[in-house]
């Protein structure tokens, strides 16, 4: 009945979550999370005791009560719901019909300081999670906000409890916006501090500031400019290289040949925020076509779909790449001539 009525026809379904407990966490303060619901799949929900009265588009409806039966099973495991979670819910059901929340949701990574459970929020960061498990050498490329180097610390971080390495090293280019280290105000340490403050950041969420500090004394936490890493080799050791869309392809062929036994490394950037000087080209670009399809190395991509800041995040990077669209259409052809500088442009990577 359902299919002959298509997507677009209005239709009505009910759901029971007959729970009252269950129905309070899930419906949020004043109804929150069934209004995001709503906002998200262009249904109207209404409330009915513990039943939920869903109306609208047949997809739209599909995907609300689907949201809600799965976030009903993520609150019978004892997940804490929140408004947020509700929202990546949403979106990881409308991209993939059949993906699981409890898959993604109950996959924890670790426990911060302040007792947060990390775990992915999208297919994407569940994939790039596995892959961190499986593979030696994983990139993760894609937009700001994807959480490409918070799970990458925070994989960091079990892996080390785990005993699995020994040590951290977080590691990335300095290398912003056109400034240089040497107009930079303070000694060495001063001048570095700011490119390093990202990664900072995050293993000191996750462990700490004073179990940070403690363990960076001891040398089992390593933070360092990119540049340090030259003529090392790095055994037993969980090694994360941010912001590499910034690496030269020299800077990233040394990065990668550093790696030593019972290592592993998680380069993470964004193609589309590169620094570098006109003349260089990225090394993370150049990795993607070079190291395509080597056995234990694994390219993981995110999109806007996947970003887990502000929501507003998402809406700038949608505007930036429909804008970048925009002006490669108006962007007048050259013909030959264009071919022939693309092909001496390939040429000159290879």
């Amino acid at each position: 009945m359902k299919a002959s009525l298509g997507l677009n026809s209005l239709i009505s379904r009910d759901f029971d979550c007959s729970d009252n407990l269950y129905a309070q966490q899930l419906y949020g303060e004043l109804n929150q999370n069934l209004q995001l619901i709503e906002q998200a799949t262009g249904t109207e929900i209404a409330v009915r005791g513990h039943v939920l009265h869903i109306s609208g588009r047949a997809h739209g409806v599909d995907l609300a009560v689907s949201t809600l039966e799965q976030l009903s099973k993520l609150l019978a495991k004892g997940y804490p719901v929140f408004s947020q979670d509700v929202a990546f819910a949403v979106n990881i059901l409308a991209a993939s019909p059949q993906a699981s929340l409890e898959d993604i949701f109950l996959d924890k990574i670790c426990i911060t300081a302040r007792k947060r459970v990390i775990s992915p929020k999208s297919v994407n960061q569940k994939r790039y999670i596995e892959a961190i498990r499986t593979s030696d050498i994983v990139f993760g490329i894609g937009p700001a906000g994807t959480g490409k180097t918070y799970l990458a610390v925070a994989m960091a971080v079990s892996i080390l409890a785990h005993e699995q390495v020994s040590k951290i090293i977080l590691t990335r280019p300095a290398v912003e916006a056109g400034e240089k280290l040497g107009f930079l105000p303070g000694d060495m340490a001063q001048k570095i501090d700011p490119y390093l403050r990202p990664l900072t950041d995050a293993i000191n969420e996750m462990m700490g500031q004073e179990r940070t500090m403690e363990l960076v004394e001891r040398g089992v936490i390593e933070v360092a400019p990119l540049a340090f890493m030259r003529g090392r080799t790095l055994n037993n050791a969980f090694i994360i290289l941010d912001e590499a869309q910034n690496t030269t392809r020299e800077q990233m062929k040394m990065f990668l040949t550093r790696i030593g036994f019972d290592s592993r490394a998680v380069i993470t950037g964004d193609i589309t925020q590169i620094d570098l000087p006109g003349t260089h080209k990225s090394g993370l670009i150049q990795a993607q076509r070079i190291l395509a399809g080597i056995r234990g190395i694994s390219f993981c991509g995110f999109d806007k779909r996947d970003v887990v800041r502000h929501w507003l995040v998402q809406e700038i990077i949608q505007a930036y790449e429909q804008n970048e669209n925009k002006e490669e259409s108006a962007r007048p052809k050259r013909g030959k001539e264009a071919g022939a500088a693309v092909v001496s442009d390939d040429a000159e990577d290879s």
